[in-house]
């Protein structure tokens, strides 16, 4: 293999770098160049995490950590192997990003913002001696012999590997050249998202936070667990955001018009429930339901739940009939909502679909369909639910593709 090759990177964000900075690691003599067809780099990884980007989860089990991954479990599992999150927390840490862990799990730069890692990867790239071109998007490619032709607007480019990193695409148009080329792609749509419930009155509750819920999608077996988010369109938060993730394509197929059930109380089960009140009943049988809520969720969202159960807010608690005791304990466990729509983040947005990962070697993240031709991040039919998991999966693929280009 000579060491001079010309590689090209197709896509500009956190696996574009990430590909580019690997290839630069094992064959410090090859010529690497980043096409990014916007005028700036990394926009996804400026606003990720609320802006302080959540670079990867500490699942250090490679079994467990592939099993956050609603497509592409199996695949990771192998890849993982070569790359995880123990390397990727001493890559950002030797490179001076210093990383924390949160009580979550999900782990940040400790200064807190995601600049530390957008500075790293534009400082090691010029000290790799990387090229960056921008406002250069890859319209085409053709193989030519042993390396590919590239054609933008303006320009036509000669390299002898390609890494192709462009992300989620939200239409099939845009990987349109990677099938002409002969890969099978799976249609993308959105996977994270958070469910709209227009003009019910829960939304009046915007801000309110309950930390251990269990939402279910009516007539499916998708189940989520976590914190949920109401806010002023729906409802948000982990919970909602990980059965999205699960449920993106049946989800999809129902036109995004569904009913949910939320257990307020994590998974507290009814008789759990009718035992824990019927001892505040007789413990503490004279003071106000409105007044005594012992459950964790704000007051706001109690009074909303004794509303919805027609429980009158003067009434004391030994004085609730069996109607209102049922009902009430039925909307603790079971509270019904229905869905009509989602609403998706633009920068952030993740894309269960893509191309097949029949097509790709995932030992080197090389396609089976055309030699020389690699693949690294979200481009893949690969996504994981909230919590660094989508990232670990761009660092695990970019990581092996750039290692593997001079195989």
């Amino acid at each position: 293999m000579k060491d001079d090759l010309k590689i090209a990177v197709i896509g500009g964000g956190a696996a574009g770098f990430f590909a580019a900075l690997s290839v630069k690691e094992f064959y410090p003599n090859y010529q690497v160049t980043i096409f990014e067809k916007s005028n700036k780099v990394l926009s996804k990884v400026k606003i990720s995490g609320g802006g302080r980007c959540n670079v990867t989860n500490a699942t250090f089990d490679i079994k467990e950590l592939s099993s956050n991954y609603p497509r592409g479990e199996n695949f990771l599992k192998k890849a993982f192997g070569q790359f995880n999150t123990k390397e990727t927390i001493e890559w950002f840490e030797n490179r001076g990003v210093l990383l924390e862990t949160l009580s979550d799990n999900c782990i940040f730069p400790k200064s807190n913002t995601s600049q530390s890692v957008i500075d790293c990867f534009i400082n090691q790239s010029k000290i790799k001696d990387i090229e960056v071109l921008l406002k250069t998007g890859i319209i085409r490619m053709e193989k030519v012999g042993d390396g590919f032709h590239l054609f933008s607007q303006e320009n036509q480019f000669y390299f002898d590997k390609v890494i192709v990193t462009t992300g989620g695409q939200p239409k099939i148009t845009g990987l349109k050249w990677l099938e002409e080329l002969g890969h099978s792609i799976i249609p993308p749509l959105p996977s994270l998202f958070t469910f709209n419930m227009p003009k019910n009155p829960i939304c009046e509750l915007m801000g309110n936070v309950v930390e251990n819920t269990t939402v279910k999608v009516e007539g499916t077996k998708l189940i989520a667990k976590g914190p949920l988010l109401v806010t002023h369109w729906g409802m948000s938060g982990p919970a909602v955001l990980k059965l999205s993730a699960w449920g993106a394509r049946i989800l999809e197929e129902k036109g995004y018009n569904f009913s949910i059930l939320v257990n307020w109380l994590d998974d507290k089960k009814a008789e759990e429930v009718q035992d824990l009140i019927e001892k505040i009943i007789k413990e503490n049988g004279d003071k106000k339901v409105v007044n005594y809520n012992p459950f964790p969720m704000t007051n706001r969202l109690w009074c909303f739940i004794l509303d919805k159960s027609i429980i009158s807010r003067d009434i004391k608690w030994k004085e609730l009939g069996k109607k209102a005791f049922n009902k009430l304990i039925n909307n603790l466990l079971n509270d019904r909502y229905e869905v009509s729509g989602k609403t998706t983040f633009k920068e952030e947005f993740v894309t269960a679909g893509g191309v097949s990962l029949t097509n790709i070697n995932v030992q080197k993240m090389e396609s089976k369909v055309v030699p020389g031709l690699f693949f690294a991040g979200e481009i893949l039919d690969i996504d994981g639910i909230t919590g660094g998991f989508n990232f670990q999966a761009a660092w695990t693929t970019a990581y092996i593709a750039g290692k593997s280009v001079g195989v």
